[in-house]
């Protein structure tokens, strides 16, 4: 692709973190949606949860933007990717608006991602317990970069009507930002949470019912043709050129099957990781370990992606026969790649919260341990110590940690069968972030977006086709 697209877009960005901006996201989403406009949502940074209402709302994947694991043209060509066939984009913020993956600079942040978007803000407000200090909040937002382009505000968790509009004459008068609506401090607007953050929308009976609620808040509350028009107030963006899969020329190349887990325990993985992967010839199935399902047996290869095996002990540990074909993929040399909550069940036992322990894979030695308190988060920097099914040895990747896990290993390993070596952007990593390698198997608790590198599908599609 080359030349420019015109593409109505707004960030909803936060004062800081847990101001609401997924209730705000989801539910200009949804009413938006519920007006017939085709809405591409995005979430900057590596969240998981997040999309799964976004996605629910709007009826299309939501997409993650990261800039700090892909670079811009990586990142503004899967923009515009994703935006094909949709009227407006709806892009979530990360943590507060200038936090990103370090102290000192912008990168990885909401701000950056504006920036490089060249998109309009609108700034959610945590109110409750603020009356006129509430202007003091975006008079600082407003004027500490001021190239990021905060257009308007919208309030959260307000006491009454009266709170609400107190609260954005100071603020418009501070600023001259108009203020486009509030919302309530409502349990029924409130997406229940869990470690990890929000409890994934998939996985809510209600969800649709909780939506619902939600866009008829922002419907009744939120100026919303207003926010159209700042969305369609935008200027053409330029195409970069996609970076084409480096796949082996002459006769056509086998397509290779990868079973992926994708249930409520294995429910974190990046859309363009998979594509990525389509793209690079293979072909995809997904199976349900929860349910009982095992990969098929002509599958190639498998992945495990994250999510939260841990509250599904039980019926992982019943599923004797994924492990005994996980076992015999590795007698074999097959694929096996495995991103933190897959990590955890090629351990000898998961450990649950409630200190009970159930039997998994057996393939990695040592424990998954739940502490009840954050193990690990950031973003890593992680170099191959040997040659794995991503790459050789020496090769770098960028990553993303966000774990209540440790890994417990009672026998030290050898150093070649430890994966990376890490290091965190904002301090050291975990001792246990370097995960573990053996021939074709590779498991840590990394999450890595392939989009940062062509050759990360098409070096795993090449160890697929091997082991057909």
């Amino acid at each position: 692709m080359t030349g420019r697209v015109a593409i109505p877009r707004i960030v909803i960005a936060g004062a800081a973190s847990s101001v609401g901006k997924t209730t705000v996201t989801a539910g200009i989403i949804a009413a938006l949606t519920q007006q017939g406009l085709v809405v591409q949502p995005f979430k900057c940074g590596p969240d998981y949860v997040d999309p799964s209402y976004h996605e629910r709302a709007a009826q299309r994947a939501c997409r993650n933007l990261d800039a700090w694991m892909l670079d811009a043209d990586q990142m503004l060509e899967g923009f515009v990717r994703a935006c094909q066939g949709a009227d407006i984009a709806i892009i979530e913020g990360v943590m507060g608006l200038f936090d990103g993956g370090s102290w000192d600079n912008e990168h990885g942040s909401t701000a950056q991602i504006a920036k490089l978007l060249d998109s309009p803000v609108l700034l959610v407000v945590d109110i409750a317990g603020a009356a006129r200090s509430a202007a003091v909040t975006v008079l600082g937002c407003q004027h500490f970069d001021p190239q990021v382009a905060l257009r308007a505000v919208v309030l959260n968790f307000a006491g009454s009507a009266g709170h609400a509009e107190g609260c954005a004459k100071a603020i418009t008068r501070a600023t001259q930002l108009p203020v486009l609506g509030w919302l309530p401090r409502d349990p029924q607007l409130a997406i229940p949470e869990r470690h990890l953050g929000l409890v994934p929308g998939g996985e809510q009976t209600d969800v649709d019912a909780l939506l619902a609620e939600i866009a008829r808040a922002a419907t009744q509350r939120f100026d919303l043709p207003t926010i159209l028009s700042l969305a369609t107030d935008t200027s053409t963006l330029a195409i970069p050129a996609a970076a084409a899969p480096q796949v082996a020329r002459g006769r056509p190349a086998p397509r290779p099957l990868i079973a992926v887990a994708k249930d409520a325990a294995f429910c974190f993985y990046y859309p363009e990781n998979l594509e990525l992967l389509v793209e690079a010839g293979a072909d995809i199935e997904f199976f349900r370990p929860v349910h009982g399902e095992r990969p098929a047996p002509r599958a190639a290869g498998v992945y495990l992606g994250g999510g939260y095996p841990e509250l599904h002990g039980a019926a992982l540990a019943l599923n004797v026969g994924l492990w005994d074909a996980l076992r015999e993929l590795h007698e074999r040399d097959a694929p096996i790649y495995a991103e933190c909550g897959g990590f955890m069940v090629l351990l000898q036992a998961l450990i649950d919260s409630d200190g009970e322990a159930w039997n998994m894979a057996a393939l990695v030695p040592g424990v998954a341990r739940m502490n009840g308190k954050l193990a690990a988060l950031g973003y890593r920097h992680a170099t191959a110590r040997c040659e794995n099914l991503l790459g050789g040895a020496g090769e770098s990747v960028r990553g993303h940690e966000f774990r209540y896990s440790r890994w417990e290993c009672a026998t030290p390993l050898p150093a070649t069968a430890t994966a990376w070596d890490v290091q965190g952007t904002r301090g050291s990593a975990a001792s246990d972030s370097g995960g573990y390698v053996h021939g074709n198997l590779l498991g840590s608790y990394l999450h890595v977006h392939f989009g940062q590198s062509p050759l990360l599908a098409v070096n795993f599609v090449d160890r697929l086709r091997r082991a057909i």
